[in-house]
């Protein structure tokens, strides 16, 4: 009876001992797992959540001070519409002055004939030719949308200038010149304004030219 009850109680103790160890292992299990899993995606949400502030903030930045837009534009096709060449654009201008206007008006339009779209924003660079020198036109200081133009399309931007009533020769205009928008070829043209400005001692460019899209868009 001694060694059945000894059995006996050796085999409990090893009951016991064997339900320990698979709870202890289940314990393990359920500790373990959590940190397994929850590492990857904080790293993967804080690597998505960065790349998305640095993609924003190059948005941001892509502007060059001058207002201008650095950023490509989208066609209608989707795709990005990388700036307009000088080369590609046909460049004309002509007199807008309307009957009863105190300051006369020149039209300049900038057509895209390159056969792809393209982008122009900001303004483009301006100078008239006189018999005195070259006189830069100054921005108005209106905003500057980007502006996209298909193949075909075109826009218009306007310069303003005093007219000179006052009876003398004044300040010769000889031609003008015209600089698209983050290019520095330029294209010389025919002035179509009045002949001349008034002569004056004020300092600054009584000259002033508008963003892409101030004096109206064509198709």
């Amino acid at each position: 009876m001694r060694v059945r009850k000894l059995t006996l109680a050796a085999m409990a103790l090893a009951a016991g001992l064997s339900l320990t160890a698979c709870q202890n292992d289940g314990g393990t299990d359920e500790t373990s797992a959590p940190p397994a899993a929850s590492a990857p995606s904080s790293s993967d949400g804080g690597s998505g959540s960065t790349g998305s502030d640095q993609e924003g903030g190059q948005d941001s930045a892509g502007k060059t001070p001058n207002g201008t837009g650095g950023a490509d534009g989208t066609g209608e096709d989707g795709t990005a519409a990388a700036k307009c060449r000088t080369d590609e654009l046909e460049i004309t201008a002509a007199d807008a002055t309307v009957d009863g206007d105190t300051e006369g008006t020149v039209a300049v339009d900038l057509k895209n004939g390159g056969g792809r779209a393209c982008t122009l924003a900001g303004y483009a660079g301006v100078d008239l030719k006189t018999n005195t020198g070259s006189l830069s036109a100054e921005r108005t200081g209106e905003q500057a949308p980007p502006i996209v133009l298909e193949d075909g399309e075109n826009v218009t931007f306007g310069i303003t200038y005093p007219i000179n009533n006052t009876g003398g020769s004044g300040v010769r205009i000889t031609g003008l010149v015209v600089t698209p928008p983050n290019e520095t070829k330029s294209v010389t043209l025919d002035w179509p304004g009045g002949a001349s400005l008034p002569a004056s001692d004020s300092p600054g460019s009584p000259v002033k030219v508008g963003p892409m899209g101030s004096a109206g868009q064509g198709g």
